[in-house]
Formats: structure tokens, C-alpha cells, sequence
């Protein structure tokens, strides 16, 4: 059988899986409750490989394996900046969120705050924060099918992308939560396992002796003992040194504001739960991001990564899996060919549990925030409610394709990060503003997130990534004046300052008087408690 054959049948054995999941999620799924937030049944461990399913997203599995394999120790800055991400929202927003909120984000701001203005502003930056990492995974399964099944055309990459963003509409509007959790649970499950195997097989190339490893992959690139060292994509000069703390920083604050995470705490019954649940997302995404490690020093060791390779034409995004069929036996083998289809298939499933969650929460987004708290101001009944959000899950899934489509010569965790500089720009300071400061009130939380959101925008729009380089999305024009490829040392202080400014300007007793309620709540998980049973 040849390898394109049996890529296509794993490909459609992980896809009728989770349609068969999704079909029955949605006879267990009868309220608003049950769409947004799983009936709030989730125990820690199953809540726990959902979240570490919704956060190896293929950014991490194809875009940082890709990064080291073509950066060596420079990639390997993703791993670290990602894995430390997730000890700033456990610490900082994670058990306090779960306590404080319902369904969206917005909740917890809104609880003290005017609804309307905050509402708004929040679910604004929701679906913005989303379509940016929404592009991500569509160009990174349009890569993915196009190598598997050998084709060249643009044509068909683009329907792949269609299909997707198809399949993704469909996983949201039947499934809802419950159905996005499960795909995410089986997605976490394939990607350990997948991921374990490759690193056992290449460790045991090199006699699993890791410095012989490293030894290989510096030789192999032609790069020497510079591979092993800071400085080949970043610390060249001053201009890739901020970059590179810009590019920290993003990852690191950035997933404290990610509303796909942030909405997954609410899918536990309990406080308690929820803490269990981010410890075990803990242990699973160290363990892959470690992996990670072996997966890209091992691609630059065993693979062509020259200019030219499938690996460096691919931007480093085919590094994984034509790893596995190095591993495997090689090009024509069966062993190469089984291995290629295995980890693309889990790739495959990686990005269909990524889309769903993404398109969940912008969808909730829009109709729990926006559309019954704006519109209908608390009077939509829950039936109207999910009605809307299955709507927007449709704009929202035509936005992304239509985006994904010119975005395909992009780097998908390049793309991630700016999804992150997002999130911390518009996100971050509302939520720890809001959890922290009394002071904090509506003019504040809605100066943070549009400020945030629009000096991000702004700046990745002047930058080199938009026009200007070889690299970017329009190379034949160039008005960019913003030297730095991710904006965050900009405008994530932008979005604190303004946060800052908006409150002391304005004079909100309300908000002030409510404070130390949502802070016993945020503590104790009392109003939650009261939520889940309501």
C-alpha cells in the first residue's frame, strides 16, 4: 500500500472519530450550560488533557519542532517561553478565573463593571485574539495535507483549508462544549503517544546519548557549534535583541490572556478540580515541550534542512513529520510510510481539536457577551442564546478561511506568537487589573482592551512581518517603519499604562464598591459554587 493510500486512511479514521464523538456530544448536550461550559462535569484529569489538547496546538508540534530544526538553540526559545506561560496562569489567573466567571471572560470583568461598554470591548478582542490563532492551524493543515497526499496545487490546499474550516463548524455547532472537550481529550491522547514514539526512535539512532544527538545535528547543519548557541535567529544586533524579548515576553504573558485556555476553567465542577486539572495540563505539556526538544535537534541531525529542503521550503513546518519517516525506516520503506501517516494523522487531529476550541469560544464570545448582554440586555433565553452562538461559529469560520488562504508562506508558530502579543496586549491587563486593583473600573477595562488590541494591530501591520522582507505576507510592497517582528514590548506596556490612565481619569463607585465581593468570590469560589448549581 502505497504512503499516500494509508496517510488518506488514518487521515479519515481520525476524522470519523471525531465526528462519531462530536454525534454523541451533542444527545448529551440540551442547555446554555451544557454548550459553553460541558455542564460544568469535567473531572480534573479529563479537564486537564483537554487543556494540554487545546495547548499543543501544531504551533508547537510542527512550528517548534521546525524552529529548532532550523535555528537550533534559538527555536528551542518557543519551548521554554511557552512552558514557562503556563506557571504565570496557573499562579496568576487560573483558580481565581474559574471562581469568578461563567462562560466567557468577559463575565468576571463585566461583574463589576458596566455591562455594555466592557461586554463589548471584551468580545471584540476575543474573536481578534482567535481569528489570529484560528490562521495558524488552517496554514498548518493546508502544509500538512499537501505533503501527505503529494500535491502541488494551490488549488487543493486551499479546499483542505475549506475542509477544515467546514469540519471545525460543524465540531462547534453539534458537539458545543462537550464535544470540543472529548475531541480535545483523544487529540491530547494521539499527540502524547505519537510524540513519545518519535523520541524513543530517534534517541535510540544516537544511542540515546544526547549529546551525541546535539553533536549531529551541529555537524549535519554545517552550522557547527553556533547551532548550540544564542544568536543565529536572534542577539545578530541590537534590533533581533529586543525582538527577542518582545518575542518572550508575548509568549510568556500571553497565555493568561488566552480566551480559548481562560474558558476551559469553567468546564470543572469545583475550585479544587480546577487546580488538578492545570496540574496535569502541567505535567503533559512539560513532558511534550521536552520532547519537543529531541523531536527539532533530531530533525537538523537526521533531515536536510538547507536551503531548498522540503524542511526550510516548508518553513520548518514539515520538520516532524518527515522525521518520523526518516525514523521509521526512510523514504519508500513501510515502516518510513506508516510513521509519516501515523504523525500526521495526530497532527491532522491536532489542528481539528485546536479549531473547535478556537471557534467555540469566539462563537460563545459573540452570543453570550455580545449578543444577550448587549443587545438583548440579560433578556435572551438560553435556546435564543445557543441559536446565535451556532451562527457565529459560521461568520467566524468563513473569516478564517478567507484569512488562512494568502497567509499559507508563513511560520505557524511565528503566527502563534503574534495570537499571544494579542492576548497580553488586550487581555492580560483588564484581568489582572480587575483581580487585583480596587480602583480598577469600566473606562479602564475598555481604554486596556481597545488600547491594547489597536497599538497591537497597528504595529504588527507596520512591521516587517506585513511588508518589506522576503518573509512577508505582501513581498512586493514595503511600508513598514516598525522594525520589530512581534510588538509585544510595546504594546503589552501600552495596554497597562492606558488600564492605568482610564481609571484614574474617571470616577466609577460602583466598581469600587463591588471590588471586595468579586475578591471574597475570586478566593472562596462562593458565587461559583451558587453559578454551577443555578
Amino acid at each position: 500500500m502505497s504512503s499516500q493510500t494509508l496517510t488518506t486512511i488514518l487521515f479519515l479514521a481520525v476524522v470519523a472519530l471525531t465526528v462519531g464523538i462530536t454525534f454523541w456530544a451533542s444527545r448529551q448536550t440540551s442547555g446554555a450550560a451544557d454548550f459553553y461550559a460541558g455542564g460544568r462535569n469535567f473531572s480534573g484529569v479529563q479537564n486537564g488533557m483537554a487543556i494540554s489538547g487545546d495547548y499543543m496546538s501544531a504551533a508547537s508540534f510542527l512550528g517548534i519542532s521546525g524552529a529548532i530544526a532550523l535555528n537550533g538553540y534559538d527555536g528551542f526559545l518557543y519551548s521554554i517561553g511557552f512552558l514557562v506561560a503556563w506557571l504565570v496562569a496557573l499562579l496568576l489567573v487560573a483558580e481565581l478565573l474559574r471562581n469568578s466567571g461563567r462562560y466567557t471572560m468577559a463575565d468576571q470583568l463585566a461583574y463589576r463593571m458596566r455591562q455594555r461598554p466592557v461586554r463589548t470591548a471584551a468580545a471584540t478582542s476575543t474573536v481578534v485574539v482567535s481569528i489570529f490563532y484560528l490562521l495558524a492551524q488552517m496554514v498548518g493543515a493546508g502544509t500538512l495535507v499537501a505533503l501527505l497526499l503529494g500535491v502541488d496545487s494551490d488549488a487543493l490546499k486551499n479546499l483542505t483549508i475549506v475542509g477544515v474550516g467546514a469540519l471545525m463548524i460543524f465540531y462547534v455547532t453539534v458537539g458545543g462544549m462537550k464535544g470540543t472537550t472529548w475531541v480535545q481529550i483523544v487529540k491530547a491522547v494521539l499527540l502524547m503517544s505519537g510524540t513519545v514514539l518519535i523520541t524513543i526512535l530517534v534517541l535510540a539512532e544516537f544511542g540515546f546519548n544526547l549529546s551525541e544527538l546535539l553533536g549531529s545535528a551541529a555537524e549535519n547543519t554545517g552550522k557547527g557549534q553556533a547551532f548550540l548557541e544564542p544568536g543565529l535567529a536572534y542577539g545578530i544586533d541590537l534590533t533581533s535583541k529586543i525582538d527577542f524579548v518582545s518575542l518572550g515576553l508575548a509568549l510568556v504573558l500571553g497565555t493568561a490572556g488566552l480566551p480559548h485556555i481562560l474558558i476551559r476553567f469553567y468546564t470543572t465542577p469545583t475550585a479544587r478540580e480546577a487546580r488538578t486539572s492545570v496540574l496535569w495540563a502541567i505535567g503533559l505539556i512539560g513532558a511534550f515541550y521536552l520532547m519537543t526538544l529531541v523531536l527539532g535537534f533530531g530533525a537538523a541531525a537526521l533531515l536536510d534542512t538547507g536551503e531548498g529542503s522540503a524542511v526550510a521550503d516548508s518553513t520548518g513546518n514539515l520538520a516532524s513529520p518527515l522525521l518520523a519517516e526518516a525514523v521509521g525506516g526512510g523514504e519508500g520503506s513501510a515502516g518510513g510510510a506508516i510513521l509519516l501517516a501515523l504523525i500526521s494523522a495526530v497532527a491532522f487531529a491536532t489542528i481539528l481539536a485546536v479549531v473547535a476550541g478556537l471557534t467555540l469560544t469566539s462563537a460563545s464570545s459573540v452570543a453570550h457577551d455580545m449578543y444577550a448582554n448587549v443587545f438583548k440586555k440579560g433578556t435572551a433565553s438560553e435556546k435564543d442564546e445557543v441559536r446565535v452562538a451556532r451562527i457565529a461559529a459560521f461568520v467566524i469560520g468563513g473569516i478564517s478561511i478567507a484569512l488562512a488562504i494568502p497567509a499559507q508562506n508563513l511560520n505557524i508558530a511565528f503566527l502563534v506568537a503574534l495570537a499571544f502579543a494579542v492576548a497580553a496586549s488586550a487581555n492580560l491587563p483588564s484581568i489582572v487589573y480587575n483581580l487585583f486593583w480596587k480602583g480598577f473600573n469600566t473606562r479602564g477595562a475598555t481604554w486596556s482592551i481597545y488600547g491594547g488590541l489597536v497599538t497591537c494591530l497597528v504595529l504588527v501591520a507596520s512591521s516587517p512581518v506585513v511588508s518589506g522582507s522576503e518573509t512577508a505576507l505582501f513581498t512586493d510592497s514595503d511600508w513598514s517603519w516598525f522594525p520589530l517582528s512581534n510588538p509585544g514590548i510595546i504594546s503589552i506596556p501600552v495596554g497597562f499604562l492606558l488600564g492605568w490612565l482610564g481609571s484614574i481619569t474617571s470616577h466609577d463607585p460602583d466598581a469600587e464598591a463591588s471590588y471586595e465581593e468579586l475578591e471574597v468570590r475570586s478566593l472562596t469560589g462562593a458565587g461559583a459554587e451558587a453559578a454551577v448549581h443555578h
